[in-house]
Parts: structure tokens; sequence; C-alpha cells
């Protein structure tokens, strides 16, 4: 019983961290990465589609996209859902693909960056908290139905703490690894 549940937390956690370090890659750090415009949403006959959906994106060199649209009709969709995004580029059309350079990070822009970058991590801490608060409902359940003994309650919910630490300690240490990505481009 009491495995069971910190099964599912372990595995709740794990997923989370995933999320986290998923958000964390969309984050500019400095260089080109296809994975930058993963958010963009394009019109495509009447509904908003993912830009990798719509366009093939590829590195062009450390600081430069090629975004190469499937149907050449695209072409300023596409363009106009990359200047309108949240990400502060500027693409250009070029013939049948469009060019994104990315400007070098100013020093104000780092700091906007780690701002991100720390929200993004304390939202991953609750969500981890929140998960050990669920697990630690489930063990005081499994107490007042009787399955479980106070020592066992108390073990548990020990075991919890332990877990929720160990994964808020990964969430530090990637949180520091971006920020200092961001500080050193």
């Amino acid at each position: 019983m009491i495995n069971d549940i910190q099964k599912d937390a372990k595995t709740r956690m794990t997923k989370s961290i995933e999320g986290f370090e998923h958000d964390l890659s969309k984050i500019r750090a400095g260089r080109a990465h296809p994975s930058l415009l993963d958010n963009i949403m394009v019109p495509y006959y009447g509904n908003d589609t993912p830009l990798s959906q719509v366009a093939g994106v590829h590195v062009e060199g450390a600081l430069m996209l090629m975004v190469k649209p499937w149907e050449k009709n695209m072409l300023q969709a596409i363009e106009k859902a990359i200047r309108i995004s949240d990400l502060g580029l500027n693409p250009a059309t070029s013939g049948d693909v469009i060019r994104v350079p990315l400007p070098p990070l100013s020093e104000e822009r780092r700091k906007e960056l780690i701002k991100k970058v720390k929200a993004e991590g304390e939202q991953a801490k609750v969500a981890i908290r929140n998960i050990r608060r669920d697990s630690n409902n489930h063990i005081k359940e499994s107490l007042k139905k009787k399955l479980i003994s106070e020592d066992e309650q108390k073990r548990a919910e020990d075991a919890m703490q332990k877990l929720t630490d160990s994964y808020i300690e990964k969430i530090d240490q990637i949180l520091t690894r971006k920020e200092k990505d961001l500080i050193d481009m």
C-alpha cells in the first residue's frame, strides 16, 4: 500500500522534472536551437497549428535558424507568427525560406531570462510539493481506514519528505546550470 503511494509519487515527480527541463529548453541560452520555435502557432486553414507541423526548422549557424515551409503559401503566415511571438525575433523571408537571426543577448535580456527561469523553477517546486501533499493525504486515509499503523504512517511521511527534498534539490541543480548558461554566453 505505502510502496504503491511512494512509487506513484516518484513517477509523478519525475514527470514534473521532465516537464520543467522541457520548459527550460525553450528559453534561449544564446545558441540557435529548433526547439526555440516549438511554441509558435501558425494559422493553417483556419486552425492554429504548431510551426513544426507546417514547416521544417533547421539550425544554420550559431545565431541563425532557417524555417522551410512545406507549402509556399505559408511563408507570410509563418513569418508573421514568429514576429508577433514573445521571443523578440525578427524573421526575414528570402526566396522560399525564412531566416531567423538570433540577436546576441543583452545584459538586460539575460536578467529577464534568469527571472523567467527562476519562476519556472518555483512552479516546478510547487508541483513537487503538491505531489507530496497528495501522497501524504493518501497515507492519512490509509491510517483512517486502519490499513496501516501510526508508526507506518510516520515512516511513510518521513520517506515522502526525503523524496520531495531530493527532487527539489534536482530542480535547484537544473536551475543553477541554466543560470550559468545564461550568464556565461
